[in-house]
This record gives C-alpha cells, structure tokens and sequence, in this order.
C-alpha cells in the first residue's frame, strides 16, 4: 500500500480498527504493475496515475479549488460517489460474505440506510452466482438499474477508471483494483457538497454485525453507541471470517513483501501526483532544465522504450522464464545431487556445465530479440525536430546547446535548431512543418493555417481518419504571432494537468498579461499524430517520452510471452520425473532383494555394501537422462530454423518492398494454435482510401469504376500469366487411364466462372456484387448526358454531381504545374470532390465566400465554362446532426440550400417525408425476409455439422478413405463440391452474382450493362434501354428506387449519404440569417442553438440522390477473412472510429455478413443487460445463423465497471462470431484481448496492427502482428512478426504456423520417444548387474547419442516437417483446427508414442539376449558387444522412425540426416575401436579393436542387428496402418487426396491467389518448355534481355520471349507479363 492510499483510508474511514483493514481486497498491492516506466541517469522510476482511486491531495487546501479545475478533482468527486454503486466490495468483502460492513457517513443528516428480505434475498443469490462482492445494502435498494449512475461518465473518465486495472499482469482478466478506502455517497447531497467545496470530511463509523443463520444481514442504528453495536456472537459465519481475515492478512503482507523486492530489484520509486499540475513558462532563453515538483528533479527525458528489458530487470525476469520450464528446474535438482559427494556415478558437473551453457544461449536469444527492439527505439529517439534556440543578436555564430542526455544538437539554422527527439525538454518550443511526426505532447501557440486552425492527423492514436483541427488560445496565438514574439515573451505562464493516459481530454489554463484562460484538448496536439495541410505550427512541450499520452497507454510492463505448448511439455517431464522416480524406485527395491539373495552369499562382496538412500539417488542420476538435457537448447535451434523458414516470397509486399520479418522465434507454434484474432481497422484491414463507388439519382444507380477497371486490367495479365504457367506444366503431366472420365472443371481463386468480366471478378474479390446496381457505369452516363443533355434525367444527373461540387469544406490547391489538389478534413470529402471532378464538376478555387467550379466540357470543340457560387452560410457537419449544409448563391441568384448526410437523418427532412418513410419500412420489411430465408438456411446447413457435443464443427469432411478405393472421379467430384460450397458459403455468395434469380429487387430493375466486360458507344444506340425518362417525375418509384439501392450499398459495406435541396427566397433567408448570426455569436450554449436553427431551414428537402463510397480494403482482405473463418478462427475489430463506419467496414471485409444478427449495446439506450441475455439465450438454442456484437468504448467502460454485466458480456463474447468494438482507447483493446487470453481455457490470442495505439493490444496477445503501414512502425517495432499487409496472416498462420506446429510437437515427441526407447535398456539390463547401476553403454559414445548420432533426425524433422502441402492447407482452412484443438500433442498422444517407445525397447533388450547374449556358440558376449548392439538397434531405428515413417516430407534432407548419423555412428566405432585405451573404461568395457576385429567381424552380430531393427520397424508400419484404417485422421484422408494429380491441381486453384509470386518455380520450368518451340523465331530474332536492380539491390533479368516477358530475380519472385 503506498502512502497515498494509507492517508485516504486515514482521511475516510476513522473509527475503523485494524482488523477491519482486512477487508481491503488487497488489489492495491499490486499497483506496482501500473507503472510508467522510464529510464533516466540508469533507475526505473514509475509515475503514480494521477487519475488513481487514492490520490494523495491536500484535503483542507481551499485554495486548491481556486486553481484551475484539474481532472484528477473532477474525478474525485464522482469517483467518490460512483465507488458505492459501482464497487460492492466497500461493502462485502469477496471472501467473507457472511459479514456486512456499514459505512454510511455518521452525521446529523444522515439517514440509516433500510433493508428488506428481498434485499436480503437478491443479495445472498448475488453472492452466490458471483465471483465478485455481493452489492452493498445501498446498491440493492437503488431502484435505478446497475450501471444508472456510470452513464453521467465521460468516456475519458469511464476509461481512465478502468485503464487503472488493465495494467494489472495477473489479476485475472475481469477483477477490479478495488482499493482499501470508503468514500462518500452521491445520493447524500451534503455529502456530496461539502466534498466539492474541499471542506472537511466527517468520520465514517463501521458498523458490523454477523449474519443470522437464516442468510440475511441487519444493520444497527448509527446512533447506538459503537460498543454495543461491536459485540459479536461466535457464530459460525464470525469464525469463518476471522479465519479469512488472518488468511488474507497474510496474504496481503507477503505481497507487499514480494513488491518492495521487486521494486527494490527494478529501482522502481513512487511518484506522487502534484498538489496542482505543473508549471510550465513561456521562455525561450531559458537556458537550464525546468524541475518536476513530483520528484525535485527535472522532468525525464523524450527517449521512449518499448523494450522489454533493461539492464537491472533481465537477468531476474529470464531467470524466472527459463526455470519456469520444468525441464530446467529438473536439471538444477539433479546437478545440485550431483555435486554432493558419493551420490553420482556420472560424474560431479556433467549435468551443471551443459545446463548452464543451454540456460545461456536461451537467455542470449532472448537478450538479442529485445536488443533488436532497442536499436529500433534508438532510431526513433534520434530523430531530429526544429526546436527554437535564439541567437545572440548582433552575432552570426551558429549555438550547439547540451541535449538532455548529454548529446549536442546539429548546428543551428537561424533561431531554428535541429534537435535529435531524446533531447527535447519540457518547455522546449517546437516547429512543424508540414507532414512532420510530432515528437512531444505540444500546446499550440501558432499556425499559419486559415483561421490559425492546424490539421492534425490522430490515426496513430485513436484510428480515426479524419484530421482534427487543433486551434490555439486567440490570445496566445496573437502574443505568439511570429518567433521575435515568442522569443521576447515571458508573460505566458501554462499551468496543465499530471500526465495521465486519457486521450479524449486535457485540462488546465494558461496565463497571458496577467488573464487567466482555460485549455482544452482543441489546444493539444500529442505525440504520435502528423500535422497534414498545414504549412507550419509552433507549439511548446508539456510532456515528453514515456510520460506522453500514446506511451501512457502502452504496456509499460509487458509480460514476458511463452508457448502455450510450454505447459503441455511440462506435464509430460512430470510424469516422467515421476516415470524416473518409479524406476529409480523399483531398482532400489529390486536391489534389497538381490542383496538378500547373493551379495550377502558373495564372499567378495563382503563390506561391500551400500546404503539405500545412496543407492536411490544413483539410479535418479542414472535415469535422469530420459529427459534430454538439450531438449529445450534443441528445441530453440528448431524454432530459430522455423523463423528464417518463414521468409516466404508469397508473404512479401512487392508495392512497398516490404517482406515479412520475425522479431521472436519462441512462439513459432502458436501461429499454428491461434483462435481469436484482435484486428486494428485503419491500415490494416483498409487502405484509409476512400473511393466513390456507386451513386443513385432519379431511380437509377450507377457504378464509377474507373480504377477497378485499370485495376482488373493488371488482375487479367496475372491470371494470364498463371495459367499459362500452368498450361505449361500440364504438358508434361501424365495421361488420364483409359476408362476414366476427364477431371472435374476448375473454378477460378475468387469463384468467377470463366465468360465473366474483369471488373465483376475484381469487385466480387472486394464484396462488392454487381448485381445489384442495375443501370450501368458513370462513363455510360456521361455519355448519355452528352448525347441528351437537356432531358428531365440530365438535368437531375447533372445537378446532383454539382451537389457534389459544392456542398463540401475542401481546398483546391495547385501545384507548380498546375495540376490541382484538395486538402479534406474527411477522406469522404476528398472521395466526393474527387468523383465530381472525373464526372464534369472541377473545383478550382475556393475563398471564404465563393466557390469557383469549371463545367468540363463534354466534347473537346467545348470551352470550359467557370461558374462562381456565392457562399453564404455553412452549416458544419457534427455527430449529433449527422449531416452538414451550405447555403449557397447560384450563378442566377436564386438562393438553395444543400445539404448532405446519413440516409435515416435525411429521410425526416424531406418534404415528403412520410413517403419516404413508407418506403423505407417497406425495404427494410423486404431485406428482412431476405436476410431471414437465408439465415434459416445457414442453420439447417450448420446443423448437419454439428458434432455430439452440440458444438459447431468447421472441419466436417465428409469423404473418408473408403470412398478414395472407387473411381477416381467420383472422389474429384466429392472434393470439388465439397470445396465449392465451403469457398461459397453454401452457395449463398453467388445466388446474388446470378441476376435472373437475385433476391434483391435492385438487381431485378434492368441489366443491360451487367453482361458487357467494358464500355462500347454501341450500347447506347437505343437510349430506352439505358434510362427511362418517364421515372424521372414518378416520385414514389424514386423513392422506393433510391432507398433500395442505399440499403444494397450498406449491405455491401459501402458508405451512404443521401443529398438533398431547397430553394429559399429572399424573405426567408434573411429572417433565418438573422436568428442564424445570433446563435453563431452567442457566448452560452452556442453549439445547441447553432443546431436548433439549422433544423428551420433544413427541411422541406427535395431529394436528389444518393452516393456510395467505398473505404477501400486491402487487397484480398475479404477472402482472407473468410478463410480465416473457415478456419474457425474468430475474428474481432477493435478500432478508434464512430460505429457506422466500422459496421461498414464489417461489411466490406464479409465480418459482418448480410444474413448475421447484429446486436448493438448503447448506454445511451438504457438497455444493455437485456439484449445481452437475450442473444446468448439465441445462441445457445442454436436460433442464430451468425450473430454479431457490435459495442463503443464507453458503453464497455460500464460494463467493466459492473461484475454481472461484466460476467454476462465475457460470456455471450465467447459465444458470437465476430466482436467490433468503436471508440475503443488503446487499453480497452488490451482489456479485451486480456480477457479472452485468461477468460477462456486453451485459447491463443493474435493481436494484428499497425499503429500506435495498437501497441497495448499486440504486447498483451499471445502472438503480435504488426502492420508496416501508413500510421509508421510503431506496432511493428514491437511486434513479434511484422507483415505489409493482412492477406498475408493466410499463409502465415494457416501454412507456416500449422507445420511449425506440427514440427515442434513431433520433434518433442520424437525426443521424448527416443530416450524411452534408448534408456529403457538400462533399467532392463539391471537385472543382470544386480541393479548395481552398471551402464550397458560405453560413457563416451553414452554422452554423444544425444548429440551426434540422434541429434539431426529429429531436428530436421522439427525444421523440414511438411505434412500437407500448402496448396492444401490454403484451400481447406478447416484443417487448421488441429493446433487449435491441441491434437498434435497432448498427454493422450503422449502416452501413445511413450508406449511405442517401451514396446521398441523391450523388443530391442529382448531381442538382442536371445539373439545374441545367449548365443549357443558367441565370439564375444561380454558387456560392450552387448551394448554395441543395442547401441546400434537404437541409432538406426530412430532415425528410420524419425525421418522415413514418421517424415511426410521425405527429400534430400532426409537422406542427409540418416547418412550422417548412421554413418557417424559407425565411423565413430571406427575411431573408438582404435583409439580407446582400457583405463578410460575403467577396465569394464573392452572396446579396443572389438568393432574393427571382432563384432564387426561376426556375422551373427549383423544378423542379430538386421532382426531386431527390421521387427521394430515392422512392428512400428503395423500398429501406423491399423490405426489409419481404423480411426482415420483429416491429415491421413487428404495425404491420401494428394496423391491424385486432378484433385491436388484443385487445391492450387483454390489457394492460387495465395501461392502467386511462388509459381515462379513452375514459370521457369514453363520457359524451359517455351524455348525449343520458339527456337526458330529466336534465330531470326534473339530474345531481349534487360537487367535492373530489385529488391535488397537483386539483379533481375527481364526475357521478353513470345510476347511475354520472362522476369527473374535472386529473390525468386518474378513471372510473366504481356508486352
């Protein structure tokens, strides 16, 4: 308990004893977890949060109130009063809850709280259904619902309250940090009052009584005196918790103990928050560093650290990692035995040496992965900023000024000097210029912008896409308006808030000339964002390096990651410590008895004997060794293979020159395991591209796809490429057999059957459906405009594109050539201004009332023509009007309004707007009954597949090896069926792409254009085909028209808004202008009345059309989401943006599909319990198809804060597909993660992102994907693998991940049974040594069987292992579930190769004595040809298992291995027969020249050897096929499916798309065939080569050859291109 809390309790709780201290939960304790850490002159110091539960604050300091109102005394009040609501444990001790706790306030106006037995009641079932405090008797009789009192919480404060716990490193993922005080009420308003005006506080008396026999608490009167109201009776509730009490007290004092260790090992101190923020001056002549008041030292540096080490925390917390694994802490037992003199027979540090070495290397592995973290955080620290250092005046010398850690700065330009980032100081001034990073958390003091506004871009901190705009206090904007002024000035004087980790708001004030006023976060500008569209902006530091807002919010403590498998291991070296413990057992008995029977009959064993106890631990020594030393050093040379493996060419970005990279190779494996995947949305699954894509106007849509279709283009060439590579190959494929039909036909990577145009396979790839826009492209439509241009269609077309010109906020801005360009706040903007320009509508100038646009004109004969609309009024776009206006002058001088937003907000606006409405419900009826039929039919299809235990089962396949023994076409048509409905989701995603049979009523409303791959003038020759002019002036078929075409362009993930218009007259506008200028100036409430007098004139619409824009995805980002679907992984978006969009994009990327149940929680509804209980009821019955749970960030601040909620949420999150959390700050998406990690049992956690506010999330995973993308290389600096783009996770995780898998588990599994298999000889041999612990092995060739003779075949087969290929593993993602479901190593498979192992080695033992210890007529039967032979039995065996039986993916590699370490094994012998010396073997082996003369020479030794290896193995193929036969697994039907050519070639159509850039194997093998039969046209005209330089300076060789280019680099990627 630090100070702080210590005076709270004090300040709160006085009358109570110490041993009511006890209910404290104790989970104060572990704050240490919540520390910013930092490093400053080599100590760790952590910053107390200062928005903490226990702030340490002067409480009778009135004249703290009179400072400026800081968030830590605005969260203390509510905090104060939310905690007895929110926090039941005030009350109810969690393990005591037979005893109640009353700590009302005692006072003259306090009232004793009441009770009834239905309180009493409700309180005793919560305490039993809950694993948290039962509600206190004040919260039960609280008739408002639970999470009432949290909805009057700002996000900010909802998060900071619960960002406190998610620190925490194992507290659970849904325990609250509860501290040991109580605190006021809100519902006592006296209470509450005299807290606020920092009066002081009454005593609290505790009150408490045992609870009677029947379950219910009573509660004494507070005016009774205290003595009487402490008299307990020594009921057995009483005796249960004073036991509890001692319990947790001393569990409470041994934490405080392990913290001030851990503490004192770190160098962490305690910082308390300051009496008042800090202070910070206006000074840029200051010369020396400003001083922290926290600490009496200056403020820390900007260096950041997101290594997970220093110098003082590594070597503890790696100690503690590697002897975490069972297996080392084993091995320190048994070198610890060693060394104690009498009891080894191996000698005193032969276990200590080598488990030090292996410890070592483990440790350096680890050191160098966080060593490569540290370069990238040094390389951000030594950016460089302009900072302003001012001459001396009257000279001209450049100034170097000290840096904060003892560096220079570069030599200064004018006042400007560049500063490296880690020496910027607080109270540093800094400038920016345009698209610079901002290197500190900065308040603005000047921008050149208009209006001195600074656009900011915040993707990086909150994934937001739209620029913020960032203005400066007007008074200090105008005492800063050019750098003589600030450097003169010493008047500003800023006096801010404690760094704290809220994002969403900031508090303090700032002094100019003496007048107070208040900052905002519209004045802050934090580290992490990039100033856009904005020339240049000057602001001064407040907080720097790890105390900045974005590394508040990362895990400044992140738990050290390790395998899950890890676990699994552990277990197994149990049970065989205690297989070794049972052997040593039995010998040491099995010793008394041989002892009884000859040595004491044995006159040469007289004195000769030994004490058991020497004897147990000789044999635990001895057999020690069936767990291989090496094992986990081994296993680390296998995962560090897997890791340079990994670097793939179909995994790297060719666009960025970007390839995958691994940061970590400890958990190669759990690529293979992974179940929920946590993805960012901005640059991960987008591209933060907004493109228009469609648009509705007069009832007819239309598609602008004018970069699909430069896009489709390229997509053609490549698919050209591919099949004819394949084309290519096939030549020289075998004939099909005569009687067999020809295979199955092959559909296409996206499921486009062959005939369809380019652009419909590139918008289906982006779940975009063409069928659904009925009329044709924007390209037709312009040419109709051309043809017609004064049709009543042309003129609604034409002026809803100008619609499109001008109602907007964008900036034209031209370029030394001329060219122009827009600066948006909004990528829509930009989107909508952009199509306007291509559609005819150019904005070329914009000032702050007028707006210019050029008409282009439609034919080149045409002058453009430039029309200047006056603008008269803008009406800006906010969350609560979900629509912005502008209220402009056309070139006429008639005045119209234009306004634009969310469809469902400008339906009510219209002047029909109960049309409108009728339609609307109409449609929804309509995509209701659709969405219904196809949901319905997803349930009867998952019900077929549903296993015994009535859960869903992704991997039901159907076919099974008997069918494989019929014809070979009816197994080709089973796999192509079987695909094609898992790659079509039962046929659902192609009902739509067929136009005559599509439920949508849109795509029934004509189709001329949908069978035309591209735009042809002979289209248009019959004008009625392609417009209906007569539906122009038919309103409700417009309505009804337009609504539809909006709903489909949701559906597909597209972002609408409706347009609409009205022309106003003179006398209106004026009257409105008037009332419009009062509220745009008034100094009270201007943003409610700004609203309410836009509603007067934004009604009475006319409707013009809709638009769609399309944010656009990644490429392949909607396939890779299916897949990984498939692959019964579970996908959850956690992002920063407004719940619209990220829906939107739910629905681009097919995570929300158009059939699932989307259930939204809202705080604002008051509902968040019900529906929570009533979609996991659904669920549970199996009445949802796909259910979806879409929920904000503060609506989960709620849920956090309530434990039934809580357990309600954790719940139906484990239940539902898909999770998409908005509005999420950086910790709420590691909560999330953390709750899924520990909520449910067996489950690996990816975490995939690529800025920095995804960090939290990415360290808490299990596995952590960064994203090297636009937001920077944040995410991908710490990450543990990072990939440029997220189609990449397919082969990554589903390919790479399942055969590391795969690998690691049969090289432990290998291991393990190759000790068995080996050692177990021993504990056989003893009976003939008297169980004396004579080895049967030499020592020497004993020591080198792990190392040498047995070491490659299982490291290969850990490295190498393939058993499916990745063509099979991309196109049936449902084999990805055997990581997930542990089914390549668990105790049972265990056990089975444990078995295995011991039936090898009595065959082996057994085998050898009777063949040839027992030998009628032996050369030599003495104990070294007797090992020799098992020696040799062993070695061979194991490598025959290893790399032959057990090695699907047999190749050279195999053969090198079995080569090597046979053949070592035998050289071995060679050198030892010759070299050996009898003292060595201490006169008990005869080992020289027995191999070269003796054994080697005896053929009854060879054939001894050829029986026991050929019976073993026999055994070993037997026991494989009956298994097979009998209980076939997935990986042995489809090892069996690949043996056909037909049905593997449709495995590589299916993952064509993924495999791509690794086909160029097969091009060379095609150009090899290309050249003989171009051979006489290359002797007319040899081939062009060209050479250029590639990737990483690669050579590449471009061949132009047939009219196709031939391109190959060193890097193997490459292929063919036509000219």
């Amino acid at each position: 308990m630090t100070r702080g809390d210590d005076l709270t309790s004090r300040r709160t709780c006085k009358p109570l004893s110490r041993e009511l201290d006890s209910l404290d939960t104790g989970a104060h304790d572990d704050e240490g977890n919540d520390e910013a850490l930092w490093q400053d002159g080599g100590d760790e110091r952590r910053l107390s949060n200062p928005f903490a539960e226990t702030p340490v604050d002067p409480p009778h300091d009135r004249s703290y109130q009179r400072q400026v109102r800081f968030s830590i005394d605005s969260d203390r009040t509510e905090r104060s009063s939310g905690e007895m609501s929110h926090h039941p444990a005030r009350d109810h001790h969690p393990n005591f809850r037979d005893l109640s706790v009353d700590t009302s306030v005692a006072g003259r106006h306090s009232v004793p709280p009441t009770r009834s037995p239905e309180d009493d009641r409700r309180a005793a079932t919560m305490a039993e259904t809950s694993s948290f405090s039962p509600l206190s008797p004040k919260d039960l009789s609280s008739t408002q619902p639970r999470y009432r009192n949290s909805r009057s919480h700002s996000l900010r404060q909802s998060g900071v309250k619960n960002t406190d716990h998610s620190h925490s490193v194992d507290n659970g993922a849904f325990l609250d940090l509860e501290r040991g005080y109580y605190s006021h009420s809100d519902d006592d308003p006296e209470s509450r009052e005299m807290t606020s005006n920092g009066g002081e506080e009454d005593d609290v008396e505790a009150i408490v009584k045992p609870v009677d026999d029947d379950g219910s608490a009573f509660y004494s009167d507070p005016s009774m005196p205290l003595k009487h109201q402490t008299t307990f009776s020594l009921t057995r509730a009483h005796q249960s918790w004073m036991e509890g009490a001692a319990q947790s007290a001393i569990a409470r004092r041994l934490k405080i103990v392990v913290e001030g260790i851990r503490k004192a090992i770190l160098r962490i101190q305690d910082i308390p928050p300051s009496k008042d923020g800090r202070h910070i001056g206006l000074d840029a002549n200051r010369t020396q560093a400003l001083i922290d008041e926290r600490t009496g030292r200056r403020y820390i540096g900007n260096s950041i650290r997101s290594s997970r080490y220093s110098l003082w925390s590594f070597f503890p917390r790696q100690l503690v990692a590697q002897f975490s694994k069972l297996a080392n802490f084993y091995f320190l037992i048994v070198a610890i035995l060693q060394m104690i003199p009498g009891l080894s027979t191996t000698g005193t540090f032969t276990t200590l040496v080598p488990l030090t070495v292996f410890v070592g290397i483990s440790m350096g592995k680890e050191g160098y992965d966080d060593w490569h973290r540290y370069r990238l955080d040094k390389e951000e620290n030594n950016r460089y900023a302009s900072v302003l250092r001012p001459q001396r005046r009257g000279g001209s010398h450049s100034l170097t000024v000290p840096g904060n850690n003892g560096g220079t700065v570069m030599q200064s330009t004018g006042d400007w000097a560049a500063v490296k980032w880690q020496n910027i100081q607080v109270g540093d001034v800094v400038k920016l210029e345009r698209d610079d990073a901002v290197p500190a958390d900065l308040v603005l003091l000047h921008a050149n912008g208009r209006n001195s506004i600074a656009y900011i871009e915040t993707m990086a901190l909150d994934g937001e896409t739209n620029l913020k705009s960032k203005q400066p206090c007007p008074q200090v904007a105008k005492a800063c308006a050019t750098v003589e002024d600030i450097i003169r000035q010493n008047s500003i004087h800023f006096e801010v808030e404690d760094p704290n980790i809220d994002l969403y708001k900031f508090d303090g004030n700032v002094t100019v000339d003496g007048e107070k006023l208040p900052l905002t976060n519209n004045d802050i500008v934090y580290r992490g964002s990039i100033l856009r569209n904005t020339g240049e902006a000057i602001g001064i530091v407040l907080n720097t390096g790890e105390e900045c807002k974005i590394r508040m919010n990362a895990n400044k403590n992140p738990r050290t990651k390790r395998p899950a498998l890890q676990s699994k291991v552990n277990r197994v070296v149990i049970i065989i410590v205690l297989l070794v413990i049972l052997l040593a057992s039995v010998c040491t008995i099995a010793y008394g008895f041989w002892s009884e029977e000859v040595e004491e009959k044995s006159w040469y064993l007289i004195h000769a004997t030994v004490n058991y106890g020497h004897i147990f631990a000789s044999f635990i020594i001895m057999f020690n060794t069936l767990i291989p030393i090496s094992l986990y050093v081994s296993m680390e040379i296998v995962k560090v293979a897997q890791m340079l493996l990994l670097n793939d060419i179909d995994m790297y970005d060719e666009e960025s020159d970007t390839p995958l990279e691994a940061r970590t190779s400890t958990i190669n494996e759990e690529l293979g395991q992974v179940s929920y995947i946590f993805s960012d949305k901005t640059g991960t699954l987008t591209n933060n591209d907004m493109r228009f894509r469609m648009m509705s106007v007069a009832g007819t849509s239309w598609l602008h796809d004018t970069d699909l279709r430069e896009e489709a283009a390229r997509e053609n060439n490549r698919q050209n490429r591919i099949h004819k590579r394949r084309n290519i190959q096939g030549k020289n494929t075998m004939p099909y057999p005569k009687g067999e039909d020809e295979p199955f036909s092959v559909a296409t990577a996206s499921n486009v059957p062959a005939g369809v145009d380019p652009v419909s396979r590139l918008m289906r790839s982006r779940s975009i459906n063409k069928a659904n826009y009925s009329r044709g492209h924007t390209a037709q439509l312009l040419e109709y405009i051309r043809r017609q241009p004064h049709t009543p269609f042309s003129c609604k077309a034409k002026f809803f594109i100008l619609c499109m010109a001008l109602c907007h906020t964008c900036l034209p801005e031209r370029d030394k050539k001329g060219d122009i360009s827009f600066q948006a706040a909004s990528p829509d903007e930009l989107a909508l201004v952009k199509a306007a320009r291509e559609l005819g509508y150019l904005v070329i100038d914009r000032q702050p009332t007028s707006l210019t646009v050029r008409a282009i004109p439609s034919s080149p004969n045409e002058t453009p023509v430039d029309e200047v609309y006056e603008i008269l009024d803008v009406i800006e776009f906010s969350s609560t009007r979900k629509r912005m206006s502008i209220v402009v002058r056309m070139p006429d001088q008639r005045i119209c309004l234009i306004c634009k937003g969310a469809d469902s907000t400008i339906r009510r606006l219209l002047k029909k707007a109960t049309l409108a409405r009728e339609k609307a419900v109409l449609i929804e009826r309509r995509a209701s009954k659709r969405k219904t039929a196809e949901a319905i039919e997803v349930i009867r299809r998952n019900s077929q597949h549903r296993s015994p235990t009535s859960v869903r089962r992704s991997t039901s396949i159907s076919f099974r090896p008997s069918s494989i023994s019929g014809k070979r076409t009816s197994v080709r048509q089973s796999v192509d069926a079987w695909l094609t409905d898992r790659e079509t989701d039962g046929g659902l995603q192609t009902k739509d792409n067929d136009n005559e049979h599509s439920s949508r009523p849109s795509a029934q409303w004509g189709r001329p254009s949908d069978t035309v791959p591209g735009f042809n003038e002979s289209l248009l020759q019959n004008d009625a085909d392609l417009i209906e002019e007569a539906l122009v002036t038919n309103e409700t078929a417009v309505f009804e028209r337009c609504f539809q075409h909006v709903n489909d362009f949701a559906t597909e993930g597209l972002r609408t808004l409706l347009y609409g218009y009205r022309l106003i007259d003179e006398a209106t506008y004026r009257e409105w202008k008037k009332a419009y200028h009062e509220a745009t100036t008034s100094l009270t409430d201007r943003q409610e009345k700004i609203e309410k007098v836009g509603d007067q004139i934004e009604s009475n619409l006319e409707l013009v059309g809709a638009t769609a824009i399309e944010d656009k995805l990644q490429k392949g980002v909607p396939e890779a989401v299916d897949k990984l679907r498939r692959a019964n992984i579970k996908l959850w978006m956690l992002t920063g943006d407004k719940r619209e969009t990220a829906i939107n994009i739910g629905h681009s990327c097919r995570l929300v599909k158009d059939y699932s149940t989307v259930v939204i929680l809202d705080h604002e509804t008051d509902e968040i319990e019900r529906p929570i209980i009533a979609l996991t009821s659904d669920i549970r019955r199996g009445k949802v198809a796909h259910s979806v749970v879409v929920i904000d960030g503060q609506t989960l601040s709620i849920v956090e804060s309530d434990p039934m909620l809580r357990s309600r949420f954790s719940t139906l999150a484990v239940l539902v597909d898909s999770v998409i959390c908005c509005r999420a700050s950086p910790q709420q998406k590691a909560f999330l993660v953390r709750c899924i990690r520990k909520q449910v049992d067996g489950s690996i956690t990816l975490a995939i992102g690529d800025g920095a506010n995804d960090i939290a999330m990415i360290q808490e995973a299990h596995v952590g994907i960064g994203i090297t993308g636009k937001e920077g290389l944040q995410a991908s600096r710490i990450s543990d693998y990072s990939i440029a783009q997220f189609r990449f996770l397919l082969k990554l995780l589903l390919v790479h991940g399942r055969w590391n898998y795969v690998r690691v588990c049969k090289y432990t599994l290998g291991t393990f049974w190759k000790e068995t298999l080996f050692y177990l000889t021993q504990a056989l041999y003893q009976r003939w040594t008297g169980y004396t612990g004579t080895s049967l092995y030499e020592p020497w060739s004993l020591t080198l069987f792990n190392t040498f003779f047995t070491f490659l075949p299982v490291i290969f087969l850990g490295i190498f292992e393939k058993d499916l290929a990745a063509s099979t593993l991309l196109a049936v993602p449902e084999l990805y579930t055997k990581g997930q479901r542990h089914q390549g190593f668990n105790i049972r498979i265990y056990f089975g190769w444990a078995v295995m192992g011991v039936c090898g080695s009595v065959f082996v033992f057994f085998l050898m004595f009777g063949l040839y210890g027992l030998a009628v007529l032996p050369v030599d039967n003495t104990i070294f040809p007797l090992g020799l032979l098992t020696f040799t039995a062993c070695v061979i065996i194991v490598n025959i298992k290893l790399q032959l039986l057990e090695s699907h993916n047999r190749s050279i590699m195999s053969a090198a291995a079995i080569v090597l370490s046979i053949g070592g094994w035998f050289l071995w012998n060679i050198i030892l027969s010759s070299r050996y010396s009898s003292s060595q073997g201490k006169h008990i082996y005869l080992v020289k020249d027995n191999f070269l003369l003796v054994s080697g020479r005896n053929l009854q030794f060879w054939t001894a050897l050829l029986v026991i290896v050929g019976a073993v193995v026999i055994f070993e193929i037997t026991i494989t096929t009956i298994r097979i036969a009998l209980f076939p697994t997935d990986v042995d039907i489809f090892q069996e499916l690949e043996k056909d050519p037909e049905v593997l070639r449709r495995f590589e159509e299916a993952a064509a798309s993924e495999l791509q850039q690794s086909n160029v194997e097969l091009s060379r093998a095609g150009a090899k065939s290309i050249a003989p039969q171009c051979r006489p046209k290359e002797l007319a005209e040899p081939p062009k080569v060209v050479t250029k330089v590639g990737y990483r300076g690669s050579e590449i060789e471009e061949v132009e050859l047939d009219n196709y280019t031939y391109r190959t680099n060193n890097a193997e990627a490459g292929g063919y291109r036509p000219h």
